[in-house]
């Protein structure tokens, strides 16, 4: 049985991708991608994450600096398993409320310890991109993510409080020298 992989967004995943931003959209994540846009063009989808420019996650883009990011999936034998984006810096948003690394395992996978082997994967690529310590943010009540960046070594920094603009956040910081 092969090991899972990160892989640059492929066509090749076109079918696992989709049912997994459905089981997404179920539970109310990733609710700003448009389940039948990305079915009908998945290659224009596929192209524009692959851009590193492309900033497909919603950080109030209209008023907040964007920042170039690489977008990874998690395979396992040909199969959607997870994304994780890479941020190549932080803006003041993402200092506080973003962080350099973001990852979600789809609902049907979780518990099989691919959020931490997601997570381990992405330190070696991020330390190429330059960063040497990477900053995630989580959701205080996000028990499952708070165990696996912990597992692999992230150091608790603070947790800002909600605002009336945002959420408040856990601040950890990850080695990936």
């Amino acid at each position: 049985m092969p090991a899972s992989k990160l892989v640059r967004p492929d066509i090749e995943f076109r079918d696992s991708y989709l049912e997994a931003l459905a089981e997404y959209h179920a539970e109310g994540a990733y609710d700003y991608i448009d389940y039948s846009r990305v079915r009908a063009d998945f290659a224009e989808f596929v192209k524009q994450l692959r851009s590193d420019r492309f900033a497909f996650h919603r950080p109030f883009q209209d008023w907040v600096e964007p920042v170039p990011e690489t977008v990874l999936w998690l395979i396992k034998d040909g199969i959607y398993i997870g994304t994780v984006k890479i941020r190549h810096r932080l803006n003041w948003h993402l200092e506080k409320w973003g962080g350099h690394l973001n990852f979600i395992i789809r609902p049907s996978m979780r518990g099989g310890g691919f959020g931490k082997k997601i997570l381990q994967k992405a330190m070696p690529v991020a330390n190429y991109l330059g960063i040497d310590k990477a900053l995630l943010t989580v959701a205080p009540g996000n028990r499952p993510a708070i165990r696996i960046i912990e597992f692999c070594g992230g150091v608790f920094e603070d947790e800002p409080p909600e605002t009336e603009r945002f959420p408040a956040r856990r601040r950890y910081w990850l080695d990936c020298t």
